[in-house]
């Protein structure tokens, strides 16, 4: 029979001697090992209590901007859709009324806005693709659910809390990435 590498081992079965056929000594390395894990730092935590440091580069949950006068910053260009490799994004534009220019910045608005986190994949796209920064991608993490419909996000869900009714809910959903930003 010829070998395909030359990196073949000959195994040779020796017989067991007495202190192996006791397995006194591997017991007692399988002890040694787990005592000093005992003093070792645990690699685990205590979720929710105790929240893990995230990269300053981490991708979460997608968030709809506003300004600071409360008005939407999406003028439903579609460039963020264009740019989502994964398709997860959809959206329709309507024009803006003469009664809503407190609502919406620009002429055009998203009337529906929807992303399918079934299939986003957390590149970011989206967000550099955005010329008026109407879309970032918060520090929260994307929670579990039990039916695939609760998996895609409307505009209602995804657009961060007004700044002028509720400020500290804006703040929260602003996060500290917008903090940090600010202080650089």
């Amino acid at each position: 029979m010829e070998l395909l590498t030359k990196r073949a081992k000959v195994l040779e079965q020796k017989p067991m001697s007495f202190m192996e056929k006791l397995y006194l000594p591997a017991i007692l390395k399988g002890m040694a090992i787990t005592f000093s894990h005992m003093f070792k730092k645990k690699a685990t935590i205590h979720y929710p209590e105790e929240k893990r440091p995230f990269s300053p580069v981490f991708r979460g949950l997608h968030v709809l901007n506003r300004d600071e006068e409360g008005r939407e910053n999406c003028t439903a260009c579609g460039l963020c859709a264009v740019a989502c490799p994964a398709e997860a994004i959809t959206m329709e534009a309507a024009e803006r009324q003469s009664n809503e220019t407190n609502l919406y910045r620009e002429e055009k608005y998203a009337a529906k806005y929807e992303i399918n986190m079934l299939r986003c994949i957390f590149c970011g796209l989206c967000e550099e693709a955005c010329p008026k920064d109407a879309i970032y991608m918060s520090e929260t993490f994307a929670p579990s659910n039990f039916t695939r419909k609760s998996f895609i996000y409307s505009k209602e869900e995804l657009l961060i809390p007004n700044p002028i009714t509720d400020r500290e809910k804006f703040d929260i959903a602003k996060g500290l990435r917008e903090v940090q930003t600010k202080k650089n």
